[in-house]
């Protein structure tokens, strides 16, 4: 992608299809679950609606919803190609707003915008609340004031927004594309992933892991992200999960873990999987990490057979799309086994 050697593409896409997926943090898609999915778990009727409301959200998200996005894609590289210049050189960002702009009626287009818009807002809010809550219940309520009524802590959080949000703009503002400022993002969250995963798996992570994992993250892929600026997403988001890890894993070892009473008590409400938890658990818990590796991939199957199968009887290549289509059906058959 734009002026990255040609064998830095294969790399890039390798890094996306090995390595982001458990290695980064990213809201919304967090590798060993976060707010956005806690939010949805508590808001079903139990357990079971819970993994049926995730599979759902999965496969609509990450199946069905791209397709518009990818029609529109390749819409725009077979009317424009590369002739839509922007700072003198092809831009290939700029075919979706051609396409608003020459094949959209003007009613459609006011409410696509209105439409880009809500979802804009939606999105800047959720952040900075989210962000003035964090700083709030964990920074100042513990550290600073921990008997603060609730009209000052609810000022600090209004304070602590607007602060927020002028450091979002300034940050902002060192990129120059959207295309940039995704790849920090995504970049500042690597290396946490696998934090976040092994938390459920193994006793000995504790909470310097995940800030260790959090400030390292960022330190690493702000500096790489100056200093070596042209360097393909690929290596930048490679050095930084590779750094990250090291820095965790030593913060690891090198802090107390947690109280064997905090260890019990979270087995006996979560009741995590694996032989990671050693004699923390209770001794009538089960450890069946099979069974769940095998739903996991089992919705792998059904996600991606789904979102290729359906990309493929679009294309025309019928046959490839019905394959996929019934690995999909296969996938949610073992899904609903195992649920």
């Amino acid at each position: 992608p734009g002026d990255a050697p040609w064998s830095l593409i294969p790399m890039t896409f390798a890094v996306f299809l090995a390595v982001n997926w458990w290695a980064s943090w990213y809201p919304g898609a967090e590798p060993g679950g976060g707010g956005y999915i806690a939010q949805r778990m508590f808001a079903c009727k139990n357990e079971r609606h819970a993994m049926l409301a995730g599979l759902w959200y999965n496969c609509a998200h990450y199946a069905l919803r791209p397709w518009p996005w990818i029609i529109a894609g390749l819409c725009g590289i077979a009317l424009y190609g590369n002739t839509l210049i922007w700072n003198g050189k092809p831009d290939p960002e700029l075919p979706y707003v051609q396409l608003i702009l020459d094949h959209l009626p003007i009613g459609w287009r006011g409410l696509l915008m209105a439409a880009f818009a809500a979802a804009y807002m939606s999105t800047i809010s959720t952040q900075l609340n989210w962000g003035a809550s964090y700083l709030v219940n964990d920074v100042y309520r513990p550290f600073v004031r921990r008997n603060e009524n609730a009209r000052n802590e609810v000022m600090v959080a209004r304070v602590t927004t607007i602060v927020v949000l002028a450091l979002s703009v300034l940050i902002t503002m060192m990129f120059d594309t959207v295309k940039d400022a995704w790849e920090f993002v995504i970049a500042v969250g690597s290396g946490t992933g696998l934090v976040l995963i092994l938390r459920w798996l193994w006793w000995r992570i504790n909470a310097w892991s995940e800030i260790v994992s959090m400030i390292s993250a960022f330190v690493i892929s702000t500096l790489i992200f100056t200093l070596a600026s042209d360097l393909g997403f690929g290596p930048k988001l490679l050095l930084t999960v590779g750094g990250t890890t090291v820095a965790w894993i030593a913060a690891t070892f090198l802090t107390r873990p947690e109280s064997p009473e905090t260890l019990r008590g979270f087995c006996e409400r979560v009741n995590p999987p694996g032989r990671g938890w050693g004699g923390f658990a209770a001794q009538e818990t089960p450890f069946h990490l099979g069974p769940r590796l095998c739903a996991w991939s089992c919705g792998l199957a059904v996600v991606y057979g789904v979102l290729f199968g359906v990309g493929n009887l679009l294309i025309g290549t019928n046959s490839t799309g019905w394959t996929l289509l019934v690995i999909a059906l296969f996938g949610a058959l073992g899904l609903a086994a195992a649920l």
